[in-house]
Parts: structure tokens; C-alpha cells; sequence
């Protein structure tokens, strides 16, 4: 280590002061901000990442923050890696969809660290993102699958009531002036052709 003093002429005499008895350089470090930070927002989550020094990236912790564009510093959101990897992950639910937001990051190295310690880094330069929508697209298709999934069941239910009501309507019977019976179960196969008829109809115009 080093001793750190001061010394200087006070009132007509030499004065020392030891500021620093005992003065390790490797415990007083101030890092350089990360570089070049950057991001990529989608739909579920928003992916930040940045550059140190390759052989400081093993023992460096890091900070972010991030707020919405217009609101101040103050009242920005911290959020810490979980590991060292010079990355972090901000969640969709975290976001506002349609709103610009703006994130940076600083480093210091890790309190696990023995050999070296330092003060956080200043804080990097900023990269602006915003969470982006679900696609039209996707939601057309989700709403259509539902819309088909919904369709099986009811369908089964119908044929299940046409099916149930031949069934009663057939202990009656009606006769017209030939002398002819007309049978509910030439009706049934009428009203289910016309039903399938109905089914696969509305099966196109859902694909």
C-alpha cells in the first residue's frame, strides 16, 4: 500500500498531515461507464445489453434504470442483473404498450470481489425503446381458433336437440287426405343435411 499526506506551510511553519496511513489503490476504483448500450423490444419483453472490458466482465455488477421518455430521472425504476453477463430483460407487464421509454446503465465492481473495490461508475450514455404491440395478424388468428374451438361443442349440442327432437315428434303422426303417413324420420336426415350444410359454410368463412 501507499501513505497518502499532505503537507504545506501554515503560518510560517511546515505542517504534515496524513490523510491516508495506509493507501491500496486497487480499493479506490472508479470505472468507466459501460458502452455502446442498446436494446430490442418486442411484444413479451425488452432485451438491454452493453459493452465493458473483457477481462472486467467476470467481476462487475451493474445497475439499470429506466423511466418513461417525458418523466425525470427521479422517479426512474432500478433493476439489477441477476448474474454478470453485461444484459438485462425488462418483462412486457413492466411496460406500457405505446409508450417511449429511455434506460441506462452503470457499473461498479461486484461486493463479492476481495481483491478489488470500487465506487459506481458514472452513469452510460441512454438507448430509448418501446414496447411493441401484438400484431394484428396474431390476434385474427388467436380470436379464430377460439371462434373454432367454441364451434365443435355448440355444433355437437345442435345435432344432439335435432336429434332429441325427432325422437319425440316421432310418436306422432300425421296423415293427409291420400291416406299417407308423413314420418318425422324423413324430416330428421332433411334438417340434418341442411345443418352440416350450415357447419361447413361457416367453417370456410372462419379459415
Amino acid at each position: 500500500g501507499y501513505r497518502v499526506s499532505l503537507q504545506g506551510n501554515f503560518f510560517g511553519r511546515n505542517h504534515t498531515y496524513i490523510i491516508f496511513p495506509e493507501y491500496n489503490p486497487r480499493k479506490h476504483i472508479k470505472l468507466d461507464p459501460p458502452l455502446n448500450i442498446q436494446s430490442n423490444a418486442t411484444a413479451s419483453k425488452c432485451q438491454i445489453w452493453w459493452s465493458v472490458p473483457w477481462y472486467l466482465v467476470e467481476i462487475l455488477q451493474y445497475e439499470l434504470q429506466y423511466k418513461e421518455y417525458s418523466m425525470s430521472w427521479e422517479i426512474a425504476l432500478n433493476k439489477t442483473p441477476s448474474g454478470s453477463l453485461p444484459q438485462i430483460e425488462i418483462e412486457a407487464a413492466e411496460l406500457r404498450s405505446g409508450i417511449t421509454y429511455i434506460a441506462r446503465v452503470r457499473c461498479k465492481v461486484s461486493e463479492n470481489e476481495d481483491s478489488y473495490h470500487s465506487q459506481w461508475s458514472e452513469w452510460s450514455q441512454t438507448t430509448v425503446f418501446q414496447r411493441a404491440g401484438v400484431p394484428k395478424l396474431a390476434e385474427k388468428i388467436l380470436n379464430t381458433r377460439t371462434m373454432q374451438l367454441l364451434f365443435i361443442p355448440v355444433s355437437f349440442g345442435t345435432l344432439l336437440y335435432l336429434f332429441w327432437n325427432c325422437k319425440l315428434s316421432s310418436r306422432y303422426c300425421c296423415f293427409f287426405n291420400s291416406g299417407q303417413k308423413a314420418s318425422p324420420a324423413l324430416t330428421f336426415p332433411r334438417q340434418l343435411l341442411s345443418f352440416i350444410h350450415c357447419i361447413i359454410c361457416t367453417m370456410g368463412i372462419l379459415r
